[in-house]
């Protein structure tokens, strides 16, 4: 059932008791419940909502502003990928994660193009989702097995010249998100607070006119700013 109206939180507080909040967009009764007690089981996790389609996913991502979207492929009203954008734009900052019965690096490819922050395989086991999960809400990428480097290649070439415009800094890290590192560990190795290499990736993704991490590596790549 859809998720219950409430209050929606501002964009710092998208943790719930230090929870990672969820809405889930799933039009399956027993995938959906499945999904949700197994998330909600975890210590760092709760599904705040349940979205049946995409019209109500944009309603309730905007109201719940939820830290990750767990979003269905095939939905009733249409494609999660094209729901990405829309999502992104309802609850800016909230991060899309996929779910498909048959993704392909193509299919992975267009999620990141569309600004998705990972795609899993339902066919994997609830244990990835979870970790895909907290992945994306740590600013990271999360793709199941086999999918990422495909993504990675179809998006090589994708943009025009870029990255002239970069800081030694954000060279630096944007080395670190090529070598696969997320935000924690970005910051960990710089030696700053988790913001401040928060900001430093969005200033990368932003010159690099990339929409996410996995975006801008591969246009990095391409620009030859990383081997």
């Amino acid at each position: 059932m859809p998720s219950t109206p409430q209050a929606a939180p501002d964009a710092a507080s998208r943790t719930a008791c230090g929870r990672i909040t969820i809405l889930l967009v799933e039009d399956h009764d027993m995938v959906a419940e499945a999904i949700r007690i197994a998330l909600d089981r975890t210590d760092d996790l709760t599904v705040v909502g349940r979205s049946l389609c995409v019209k109500d996913a944009l309603a309730d991502a905007a109201r719940l502003r939820p830290a990750v979207v767990v979003l269905d492929r095939r939905l009733p009203d249409g494609d999660g990928i094209s729901a990405i954008a829309p999502l992104k734009a309802a609850a800016p900052g909230t991060r899309v994660l996929l779910l498909t019965g048959d993704g392909t690096p193509a299919m992975a490819a267009h999620v990141a193009e569309a600004g998705g922050s990972g795609l899993i395989l339902k066919a994997g086991n609830l244990a990835e989702l979870k970790d895909g999960v907290r992945h994306v809400a740590a600013g990271d990428v999360a793709f199941s097995e086999g999918l990422l480097a495909g993504a990675l290649d179809r998006l090589i070439g994708a943009t025009a010249d870029l990255g002239t415009t970069l800081t030694p800094r954000e060279r630096e890290t944007l080395g670190l998100l090529g070598d696969g590192l997320g935000a924690a560990e970005i910051g960990r190795r710089l030696g700053v607070a988790l913001n401040t290499a928060r900001n430093h990736v969005q200033r990368v993704l932003e010159k690099l006119g990339a929409r996410s991490q996995l975006e801008a590596v591969a246009v990095a790549r391409r620009e030859g700013l990383l081997p």
